[in-house]
Order: structure tokens, then sequence, then C-alpha cells
């Protein structure tokens, strides 16, 4: 689904994605955005961070109280902090305008190719956090945690191998692909979104640990 209020980008990106074999429709508000996606239930959104009746950041903050459908921000502002709250919202991944419409197709199939780890069906347990990658669910004690596809995407990479401390690249290949060629410091942003919603923390972590200078690895720090 496409949300862009510019109606003949917005035709442009579905006309594209049409040919490359997508099921695309668009809409051109905020509010009609919310209301689609809950009919719809798409598997991608390509969310323009400018719309009218509800702003980008807004739309996302809803569809993550009822979809884990991977989003890409479409954003004509050129300030990090914008980027960043655009992230910290939900968002999978994002452009800035303008941009090439063949290279935003190439980032919805890269997200729909994202891998999972085939046939492990043991949970894996690290203290109270307990994750199963079959069916995709978190807990931490009794309490199921609600993650988006990225974070848990993110979460999986890091326990499938948890004495490997990942880079930024390693991460960003194993759950964006090889291609992605956007900023390594998105993974920061998730993997902030993550530890809060695990409990956990970056200065006293139980969960999810810096590797100064490098990445991440799963397990406590020393």
């Amino acid at each position: 689904m496409v949300i862009e209020d510019e109606q003949v980008l917005a035709g442009t990106v579905v006309n594209y994605l049409g040919r490359a074999g997508f099921d695309a429709r668009a809409v051109h508000t905020g509010p009609d955005g919310v209301d689609a996606a809950l009919e719809w239930r798409p598997d991608v959104v390509v969310l323009d961070l400018g719309l009218p009746g509800l702003d980008g950041m807004e739309v996302c903050r809803r569809l993550r109280t009822f979809s884990t459908c991977y989003v890409i921000m479409l954003t004509a502002r050129v300030e990090e902090e914008d980027t960043l709250e655009g992230l910290a919202a939900g968002a999978d991944d994002y452009m800035s305008k303008p941009f090439s419409v063949r290279e935003l197709v190439a980032r919805v199939e890269a997200q729909l190719r994202r891998p999972r780890a085939p046939g492990l069906a043991a949970d894996r347990v690290f203290g109270d956090l307990v994750i199963d990658p079959v069916s995709r669910q978190v807990r931490v004690g009794q309490l199921l945690v609600e993650l988006t596809a990225t974070e848990f995407d993110l979460l999986d990479a890091l326990s499938s191998q948890p004495r490997l401390a990942h880079s930024r690249r390693q991460l960003i290949d194993a759950v964006w692909g090889s291609h992605w060629g956007g900023d390594e410091h998105l993974v920061d942003v998730h993997i902030g979104n993550l530890r809060r919603k695990l409990g956990d923390s970056a200065a006293d972590p139980l969960y999810v640990t810096t590797v100064r200078g490098h990445g991440y690895r799963m397990g406590q720090g020393a």
C-alpha cells in the first residue's frame, strides 16, 4: 500500500510496483491510510512523512498498534532527527525525496526477501527472555512483547549466533539484505527500540550487549 498525497507520484509508484508483480494500491491522506491498512492488511506500506489529516509519524505509530507490516518511509526532510524519529515510530527503512522509483521497488522486494531461519523449532532462552523463532513470539517472563518485524529479525539474527559479535554491516545483510545501501546507524535506532521493549539497558545489558567499535552481540555485558 502506498500512502502518498502527491497523486501523480503515488500513481507512478503503484504502476512500477504493479509491473514488478505486486498488488499495489494508493491512498492520499493519513486517516485514509490507517483505515485502508486495517481493511487491506498490506505486507508493505510505502508511507510519506508529509500527509494531510495525520502526518506520516502518527500514521506509522497507529499502524504499529495492529500491524507488523514492513514500513518504508518517504521524506522530503533532510534533518537527521526527522529520520530517527520516523524509525523510532516503527518504520523499517526510509528514502529521501527525490528518489528513484526503481530503487524503491527494489527496497520493497528486499523487505519481502528478508531471510528467516529455517527449521529452528527450539526456543532460545536468555534468562527471562524467551524467543520462539517459529511463531515469531517473544516473552520476557510471562509478558508477551510486541515487536515490529524488523525488531524481531534483529533479535533473531543476534540470538541465532549468541556468541558472535555482529557488526552493523552483518546485521544489515541479515535483516535488510546485502544490497541495502543506507546508513548503517539505522541498526542502532532499531536496537534502541528493541532494548526499550525488552526492558533492557545499554549501560547494564541483560540481553543485547554493545561491542564497542564493532556492533552487538547477544548476552549480558562483561
